[in-house]
């Protein structure tokens, strides 16, 4: 059996893509998210919210420093990091939910990478022209006017790119007072690293890597080929109508003398402004991350020859077969995947919405001692050590009264914390802190339980009557 040598190289070289400029109804979508997208992005760390005297008034704030996340009238601690989890879990199914509806319609439309290329692409139209004056420019030896425009063109890109990474640094420090720090230079170090850090990513990922990013590096393609079905409406190019293709006054003879002619010229105009160089055409492709713009090209096109928009068009597998046989295309948005997609997002939201509704503005938590378990005292009682956690998520300072039950007889001792008129210990936390301390329950020798017994700490708002509980569990001398 002989051996089989393939020569050449592993993978095909990356070709430059010059898109052109194009306009239409997906172009104008794109566009407004764009301008919406990046203007939440660049402007939310500079937007104010009162949260009382003592408190960060910045709307957005991730508080590293003091382990808090502010989002208007929210506030996350680290005990509730499952809002996180929550989070993420409703962005998966949205995400999926989307794939299920019109295939890859983030790529197009929302993701970050598409975004700011497309912004990065409308500055290098903007200083170097359009599709045709770039390839010849591209093309012809270097002159002065031409390196006078790349020059502009990358000052500008890192200026974007420079801005990006100082306005994500922002939302984890109160804006203005860092805008003015890294002005002066008194900022952190680690404030200048991370917008280096965002500055180089964003100028190598929007401005030279570009479809790269979508084709090669990013994993969404390879998942949402395997969660896509023949439902999903996808940027599809309509065979039945444009084969075979053919030009303008080739097609208009054909049809006079009876004999079929595609809608399709042969134009190339729906590669040309295609951002990843893909000819739909050819099918969906892995390059081809659903923004449309093939279809806004296509259909001034077909309104110049006088022939019906939509030969590119978002449809179905199914509509593509059904066209062949004669049959009315047939659109099925809600079907099984999208109704389980949407009842997740709605189940797992409304959880979110309830928790937050619900919670309350204190808590408290306890761990045993493990070494020693327990200390049997000179006069038969025993005693159980505990590290108890008091949690005050309020701006003001509170006192908390902490009693134990469970067990008859026991009480609870803890030093520096003097007790109440009905011989409670009154615990002070201060605002929007924790406080944590050693406290030991003792039972007497007559009320010993003969094994393990769960207890309870409950701290009592002094102020409000608002309560708070935890259980663990006293442990007996070998009983």
């Amino acid at each position: 059996m002989g051996e089989t040598i393939i020569e050449g190289p592993l993978y095909a070289p990356s070709k430059k893509v010059y898109p052109q400029a194009v306009h239409g109804r997906f172009r104008r979508i794109k566009w407004t998210l764009l301008v919406v997208g990046l203007a939440v992005y660049y402007l939310l760390p500079f937007v104010r919210w009162d949260r009382g005297p003592g408190m960060p008034n910045q709307a957005v704030l991730l508080d590293l420093p003091h382990r808090r996340f502010y989002f208007f009238f929210i506030e996350l601690w680290p005990q509730e990091v499952y809002y996180f989890t929550g989070l993420l879990i409703i962005a998966a199914m949205t995400l999926f939910l989307m794939n299920a509806l019109a295939g890859r319609i983030w790529c197009g439309y929302l993701c970050p990478q598409t975004i700011w290329t497309d912004l990065f692409y409308a500055v290098e139209r903007w200083v170097e022209g359009d599709r045709r004056d770039r390839i010849l420019k591209d093309k012809r030896a270097w002159t002065f006017s031409h390196v006078r425009e790349v020059a502009t063109k990358h000052f500008l890109w890192l200026m974007i790119a420079w801005w990006t990474g100082g306005a994500w640094v922002l939302y984890f420090a109160d804006a203005p007072t860092l805008v003015k720090d890294l002005a002066t230079f008194q900022a952190p170090f680690a404030a200048y690293l991370w917008i280096g850090i965002l500055t180089a990513t964003t100028y190598v990922f929007a401005g030279h890597a570009r479809e790269q990013v979508c084709i090669y590096m990013c994993p969404w393609p390879r998942i949402q080929a395997a969660l896509t079905d023949e439902w999903a409406l996808n940027v599809t190019y309509r065979r039945d109508r444009g084969e075979p293709r053919t030009s303008i006054k080739k097609a208009e003879q054909l049809r006079l003398a009876g004999e079929p002619a595609g809608d399709c010229v042969d134009c190339h105009q729906c590669i040309n402004v295609c951002p990843t160089g893909v000819d739909i055409r050819n099918g969906i492709q892995l390059g081809c991350i659903q923004c449309g713009l093939c279809i806004d090209a296509c259909d001034a096109i077909m309104q110049q020859i006088n022939r019906p928009t939509g030969l590119i068009a978002y449809d179905t597998d199914i509509n593509a077969e059904r066209r062949l046989a004669g049959k009315p295309p047939v659109y099925r948005l809600i079907r099984a995947r999208t109704v389980l997609y949407a009842a997740i997002i709605a189940i797992v939201g409304s959880i979110m919405l309830y928790t937050l509704a619900t919670r309350s503005s204190m808590s408290i938590s306890a761990l045993h001692e493990r070494s020693p378990l327990f200390v049997t005292l000179s006069d038969g009682s025993v005693r159980n050590d505990y590290t108890v956690r008091f949690l005050n998520k309020a701006g003001v300072s509170r006192s908390f009264a902490l009693e134990v039950l469970g067990v008859p007889a026991a009480e609870i001792r803890t030093s520096g914390v003097e007790r109440g008129a009905d011989g409670k210990l009154i615990v002070e936390v201060g605002p929007d802190q924790t406080r944590e301390l050693r406290a030991s329950v003792q039972v007497p020798a007559a009320n010993l339980p003969k094994e393990a017994t769960d207890i309870e700490f409950r701290a009592t708002d002094v102020a409000t009557g608002q309560t708070a509980s935890v259980r663990d569990h006293f442990v007996a001398a070998g009983r």
